[in-house]
Protein backbone atom coordinates (compact mmCIF):
# COMPACT_ATOMS: atom_id res chain seq x y z
CA UNK A 1 0.00 0.00 0.00
CA UNK A 2 1.20 3.61 -0.97
CA UNK A 3 2.52 5.99 1.93
CA UNK A 4 -0.02 8.22 1.41
CA UNK A 5 -3.05 5.65 1.40
CA UNK A 6 -1.18 3.68 4.67
CA UNK A 7 -1.55 7.85 6.36
CA UNK A 8 -4.70 8.25 5.42
CA UNK A 9 -5.74 5.04 6.86
CA UNK A 10 -4.11 5.52 10.05
CA UNK A 11 -5.32 9.41 10.43
CA UNK A 12 -8.95 7.83 10.28
CA UNK A 13 -7.71 4.83 13.09
CA UNK A 14 -6.95 7.95 14.97
CA UNK A 15 -9.76 10.02 14.68
CA UNK A 16 -12.17 6.53 15.24
CA UNK A 17 -10.22 5.65 18.19
CA UNK A 18 -10.91 9.52 19.82
CA UNK A 19 -14.56 9.20 18.62
CA UNK A 20 -14.69 6.20 21.19
CA UNK A 21 -12.42 3.81 20.37
CA UNK A 22 -10.40 2.25 22.98
CA UNK A 23 -8.24 4.42 24.38
CA UNK A 24 -5.16 1.81 23.55
CA UNK A 25 -6.15 1.96 19.81
CA UNK A 26 -5.52 5.60 19.59
CA UNK A 27 -2.10 4.88 20.89
CA UNK A 28 -0.78 2.36 18.73
CA UNK A 29 -1.99 4.81 15.65
CA UNK A 30 -0.31 8.09 16.60
CA UNK A 31 2.88 5.30 17.18
CA UNK A 32 2.49 3.88 13.98
CA UNK A 33 2.04 7.54 12.10
CA UNK A 34 4.82 8.81 13.99
CA UNK A 35 7.05 6.00 12.61
CA UNK A 36 6.24 6.62 9.29
CA UNK A 37 7.65 10.28 9.40
CA UNK A 38 11.50 10.62 9.84
CA UNK A 39 13.13 12.39 12.42
CA UNK A 40 16.38 14.22 12.70
CA UNK A 41 18.82 12.76 14.57
CA UNK A 42 18.75 14.23 17.59
CA UNK A 43 22.93 15.51 18.46
CA UNK A 44 24.27 17.64 21.65
CA UNK A 45 27.24 19.88 20.36
CA UNK A 46 30.18 20.09 22.87
CA UNK A 47 31.03 23.94 22.17
CA UNK A 48 34.38 23.33 24.46
CA UNK A 49 33.64 25.20 27.99
CA UNK A 50 34.10 23.67 31.81
CA UNK A 51 32.08 20.97 32.72
CA UNK A 52 31.35 20.19 36.28
CA UNK A 53 34.10 17.60 36.01
CA UNK A 54 36.54 16.33 38.88
CA UNK A 55 36.91 14.00 41.68
CA UNK A 56 34.21 12.93 44.21
CA UNK A 57 30.76 14.37 43.99
CA UNK A 58 28.60 17.00 43.02
CA UNK A 59 27.66 18.99 45.85
CA UNK A 60 24.38 19.91 45.91
CA UNK A 61 23.49 23.17 48.33
CA UNK A 62 19.18 23.53 48.53
CA UNK A 63 17.68 27.13 49.61
CA UNK A 64 14.21 26.45 50.53
CA UNK A 65 11.90 29.48 50.00
CA UNK A 66 8.64 29.20 51.33
CA UNK A 67 6.94 27.32 52.97
CA UNK A 68 7.54 23.24 52.91
CA UNK A 69 6.32 20.70 55.44
CA UNK A 70 8.78 18.05 56.74
CA UNK A 71 7.21 15.83 54.65
CA UNK A 72 7.88 17.33 51.13
CA UNK A 73 11.44 18.59 52.25
CA UNK A 74 12.34 14.82 52.92
CA UNK A 75 11.38 14.31 49.29
CA UNK A 76 14.06 15.88 47.52
CA UNK A 77 16.85 15.04 50.78
CA UNK A 78 15.71 11.41 49.63
CA UNK A 79 16.01 11.94 46.45
CA UNK A 80 19.76 13.44 46.47
CA UNK A 81 20.79 10.89 48.76
CA UNK A 82 19.74 8.28 46.47
CA UNK A 83 22.57 9.35 44.15
CA UNK A 84 24.75 7.29 46.31
CA UNK A 85 22.61 4.59 47.13
CA UNK A 86 24.98 1.75 44.80
CA UNK A 87 23.19 -1.16 46.61
CA UNK A 88 19.42 0.05 45.12
CA UNK A 89 17.86 -2.45 42.84
CA UNK A 90 18.21 -1.46 38.99
CA UNK A 91 15.96 0.90 37.77
CA UNK A 92 17.55 3.57 40.38
CA UNK A 93 18.31 7.09 40.47
CA UNK A 94 22.07 5.79 40.88
CA UNK A 95 21.84 4.47 37.09
CA UNK A 96 20.22 7.78 35.98
CA UNK A 97 23.45 9.61 37.27
CA UNK A 98 25.83 7.06 35.35
CA UNK A 99 24.76 8.50 32.11
CA UNK A 100 25.50 12.22 32.91
CA UNK A 101 28.82 11.29 34.41
CA UNK A 102 29.65 9.56 30.96
CA UNK A 103 29.90 13.42 29.49
CA UNK A 104 33.86 14.56 29.03
CA UNK A 105 34.91 17.93 28.78
CA UNK A 106 37.95 19.30 26.42
CA UNK A 107 40.48 17.38 28.09
CA UNK A 108 38.63 13.78 28.63
CA UNK A 109 37.63 15.15 32.29
CA UNK A 110 34.45 13.59 33.24
CA UNK A 111 31.02 15.10 34.67
CA UNK A 112 31.74 14.30 38.57
CA UNK A 113 30.28 10.83 39.33
CA UNK A 114 27.37 11.49 41.59
CA UNK A 115 25.58 13.85 43.54
CA UNK A 116 25.97 14.62 47.27
CA UNK A 117 23.51 16.90 49.47
CA UNK A 118 26.01 19.55 51.09
CA UNK A 119 23.78 21.21 52.81
CA UNK A 120 20.21 22.86 52.92
CA UNK A 121 18.96 26.02 54.87
CA UNK A 122 15.11 27.86 54.89
CA UNK A 123 14.76 31.31 54.23
CA UNK A 124 11.60 32.44 54.91
CA UNK A 125 10.36 35.13 52.40
CA UNK A 126 12.38 37.92 52.30
CA UNK A 127 11.35 39.01 48.95
CA UNK A 128 7.65 38.28 49.77
CA UNK A 129 5.64 35.57 47.15
CA UNK A 130 6.34 37.44 44.29
CA UNK A 131 10.03 37.03 42.35
CA UNK A 132 11.77 38.38 39.75
CA UNK A 133 13.81 36.15 38.06
CA UNK A 134 16.68 38.59 39.00
CA UNK A 135 15.73 37.55 42.62
CA UNK A 136 16.73 34.17 42.23
CA UNK A 137 20.58 34.68 42.26
CA UNK A 138 19.90 37.35 44.96
CA UNK A 139 18.21 35.18 47.21
CA UNK A 140 21.20 32.98 47.28
CA UNK A 141 24.04 35.24 46.84
CA UNK A 142 22.59 36.77 49.50
CA UNK A 143 23.10 33.58 51.60
CA UNK A 144 26.21 33.22 50.45
CA UNK A 145 27.25 36.65 51.83
CA UNK A 146 26.03 35.93 55.43
CA UNK A 147 27.75 32.35 54.95
CA UNK A 148 24.90 30.45 55.99
CA UNK A 149 26.00 28.58 52.74
CA UNK A 150 29.42 27.65 51.87
CA UNK A 151 30.87 28.63 48.46
CA UNK A 152 32.62 25.74 46.74
CA UNK A 153 33.16 25.90 43.70
CA UNK A 154 32.28 23.36 40.83
CA UNK A 155 28.98 22.78 43.60
CA UNK A 156 25.59 23.99 42.38
CA UNK A 157 23.28 25.62 44.65
CA UNK A 158 19.74 25.27 44.26
CA UNK A 159 16.74 27.70 44.88
CA UNK A 160 13.27 25.77 45.53
CA UNK A 161 10.18 27.81 45.78
CA UNK A 162 6.71 26.67 47.65
CA UNK A 163 3.40 26.30 45.83
CA UNK A 164 2.45 29.74 46.97
CA UNK A 165 5.23 31.44 45.71
CA UNK A 166 5.00 33.48 42.33
CA UNK A 167 7.94 33.52 40.08
CA UNK A 168 8.00 35.70 37.05
CA UNK A 169 7.92 33.42 33.98
CA UNK A 170 7.05 30.44 35.48
CA UNK A 171 3.71 28.38 34.44
CA UNK A 172 4.67 30.74 31.09
CA UNK A 173 7.40 29.22 29.66
CA UNK A 174 9.29 27.44 32.05
CA UNK A 175 9.24 24.91 35.45
CA UNK A 176 13.07 25.57 36.15
CA UNK A 177 15.75 27.34 35.20
CA UNK A 178 20.01 27.40 35.51
CA UNK A 179 22.62 29.64 35.42
CA UNK A 180 25.50 30.80 37.80
CA UNK A 181 26.71 34.16 39.70
CA UNK A 182 29.01 35.74 38.39
CA UNK A 183 32.62 35.69 40.39
CA UNK A 184 32.06 38.39 43.40
CA UNK A 185 32.96 38.75 47.71
CA UNK A 186 29.71 36.36 47.35
CA UNK A 187 31.13 33.81 45.36
CA UNK A 188 34.30 33.97 47.38
CA UNK A 189 36.03 34.77 43.82
CA UNK A 190 34.91 31.96 41.33
CA UNK A 191 31.84 31.65 39.27
CA UNK A 192 28.99 29.23 40.88
CA UNK A 193 26.50 27.56 39.47
CA UNK A 194 22.43 27.74 40.58
CA UNK A 195 19.15 26.40 39.58
CA UNK A 196 15.42 27.43 40.39
CA UNK A 197 12.70 24.78 40.55
CA UNK A 198 9.06 25.63 41.80
CA UNK A 199 6.22 23.95 43.13
CA UNK A 200 3.63 23.67 40.61
CA UNK A 201 0.97 22.02 42.66
CA UNK A 202 -1.36 24.60 42.53
CA UNK A 203 -0.20 27.39 39.83
CA UNK A 204 0.68 25.15 36.62
CA UNK A 205 0.67 20.95 37.61
CA UNK A 206 -0.50 19.85 33.97
CA UNK A 207 2.92 21.57 32.30
CA UNK A 208 5.24 21.34 35.05
CA UNK A 209 4.14 17.93 37.29
CA UNK A 210 3.18 16.08 33.93
CA UNK A 211 2.49 12.91 33.51
CA UNK A 212 0.46 13.49 37.28
CA UNK A 213 -1.98 15.76 36.46
CA UNK A 214 -3.50 16.49 32.64
CA UNK A 215 -1.68 18.23 30.33
CA UNK A 216 -2.23 21.83 30.62
CA UNK A 217 -2.36 22.03 26.73
CA UNK A 218 -3.82 19.21 23.99
CA UNK A 219 -6.27 16.22 25.08
CA UNK A 220 -7.38 15.63 28.38
CA UNK A 221 -9.47 12.45 27.73
CA UNK A 222 -7.07 10.52 30.05
CA UNK A 223 -6.35 9.59 33.80
CA UNK A 224 -2.84 11.44 35.34
CA UNK A 225 -0.90 8.78 37.11
CA UNK A 226 -0.49 8.58 40.50
CA UNK A 227 2.73 9.92 41.88
CA UNK A 228 5.20 7.77 43.32
CA UNK A 229 5.82 10.15 46.84
CA UNK A 230 2.10 10.92 46.96
CA UNK A 231 2.66 14.44 45.77
CA UNK A 232 2.40 16.04 42.88
CA UNK A 233 4.26 18.70 43.16
CA UNK A 234 6.92 17.89 44.75
CA UNK A 235 7.03 14.70 42.50
CA UNK A 236 6.67 17.16 39.85
CA UNK A 237 9.67 19.21 41.55
CA UNK A 238 11.72 15.94 41.78
CA UNK A 239 11.61 15.93 37.36
CA UNK A 240 12.51 19.50 37.02
CA UNK A 241 15.26 19.04 39.19
CA UNK A 242 16.68 16.08 37.83
CA UNK A 243 16.68 18.25 34.70
CA UNK A 244 18.20 20.86 36.22
CA UNK A 245 20.88 18.70 37.60
CA UNK A 246 21.66 17.15 34.36
CA UNK A 247 21.70 20.59 32.63
CA UNK A 248 24.22 22.38 35.00
CA UNK A 249 26.33 19.79 35.37
CA UNK A 250 26.79 19.27 31.20
CA UNK A 251 26.51 23.36 30.55
CA UNK A 252 26.85 25.06 33.63
CA UNK A 253 28.03 28.44 31.48
CA UNK A 254 25.95 28.04 28.58
CA UNK A 255 29.35 27.06 26.54
CA UNK A 256 29.13 23.14 27.47
CA UNK A 257 26.64 20.58 26.06
CA UNK A 258 23.30 21.65 23.80
CA UNK A 259 21.59 22.15 20.78
CA UNK A 260 20.28 25.14 18.89
CA UNK A 261 20.59 29.06 20.43
CA UNK A 262 22.38 29.05 23.25
CA UNK A 263 19.83 31.89 24.84
CA UNK A 264 17.29 28.90 24.77
CA UNK A 265 19.51 25.57 24.62
CA UNK A 266 18.13 21.85 24.59
CA UNK A 267 20.48 20.81 27.04
CA UNK A 268 21.38 16.73 28.32
CA UNK A 269 17.53 16.88 29.93
CA UNK A 270 15.54 18.93 27.99
CA UNK A 271 16.65 17.73 24.93
CA UNK A 272 13.94 14.97 26.01
CA UNK A 273 11.15 16.76 27.52
CA UNK A 274 8.22 14.42 28.19
CA UNK A 275 9.83 11.22 27.21
CA UNK A 276 9.73 9.09 31.06
CA UNK A 277 10.11 5.48 29.23
CA UNK A 278 10.28 3.23 26.28
CA UNK A 279 7.54 3.71 23.51
CA UNK A 280 6.90 7.27 24.56
CA UNK A 281 5.63 9.88 22.53
CA UNK A 282 4.03 13.43 23.02
CA UNK A 283 1.18 12.90 25.60
CA UNK A 284 2.21 9.61 26.84
CA UNK A 285 5.30 9.40 29.42
CA UNK A 286 6.10 5.63 27.77
CA UNK A 287 6.13 2.11 29.51
CA UNK A 288 6.80 2.73 33.34
CA UNK A 289 6.95 0.24 36.67
CA UNK A 290 3.61 0.55 38.62
CA UNK A 291 3.41 -0.18 42.55
CA UNK A 292 1.75 -2.65 43.39
CA UNK A 293 0.28 -1.37 46.71
CA UNK A 294 -0.44 2.71 46.08
CA UNK A 295 -0.90 2.24 42.25
CA UNK A 296 1.79 4.61 41.81
CA UNK A 297 4.25 4.86 38.58
CA UNK A 298 7.89 5.31 38.38
CA UNK A 299 10.58 4.30 36.71
CA UNK A 300 14.07 4.90 39.47
CA UNK A 301 14.16 3.50 42.59
CA UNK A 302 15.92 5.51 45.82
CA UNK A 303 17.07 5.33 48.83
CA UNK A 304 14.97 3.14 51.85
CA UNK A 305 12.31 2.40 50.14
CA UNK A 306 11.48 5.51 47.70
CA UNK A 307 10.17 5.44 44.17
CA UNK A 308 11.06 8.38 41.62
CA UNK A 309 9.55 9.33 37.95
CA UNK A 310 12.87 10.67 36.37
CA UNK A 311 13.18 12.29 32.76
CA UNK A 312 14.83 10.58 30.19
CA UNK A 313 18.76 12.20 29.05
CA UNK A 314 20.71 12.53 26.23
CA UNK A 315 23.46 9.83 26.15
CA UNK A 316 26.64 10.82 24.62
CA UNK A 317 27.61 7.08 23.89
CA UNK A 318 24.38 6.17 22.73
CA UNK A 319 23.78 9.39 20.92
CA UNK A 320 19.65 9.23 22.15
CA UNK A 321 17.47 10.51 24.48
CA UNK A 322 17.75 6.96 27.19
CA UNK A 323 15.90 6.10 30.00
CA UNK A 324 18.15 3.27 30.67
CA UNK A 325 18.77 3.90 34.39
Amino acid sequence: MPIVAKLALLLLLAIAARAGAAPSIDRRATRQLQELVPTAPLVLDYHGGRLLTGRGCLMVFLVWYGDFTPAQQSIIVDFLHSFNASNTASPSTYGFWKIISTYTDATSNRVKSSVRLGGQISVGIPLGKSLHRSDIPRVIATALASAKLPAHQKSLYVLLTAADVAVERFCMDSCATHSYLNGSLATRGPRLPYAWVGNSATQCPGMCAWPFALPQYGPRDSQPLVPPNADVGMDGIVINLALMLAGAATNPFGDGYYQGDASVPLESGTACTGIFGTGSYPGYPGELLVDKTSGSSYNAQGLDGRKFLLPAVWSPGLKQCSTGF
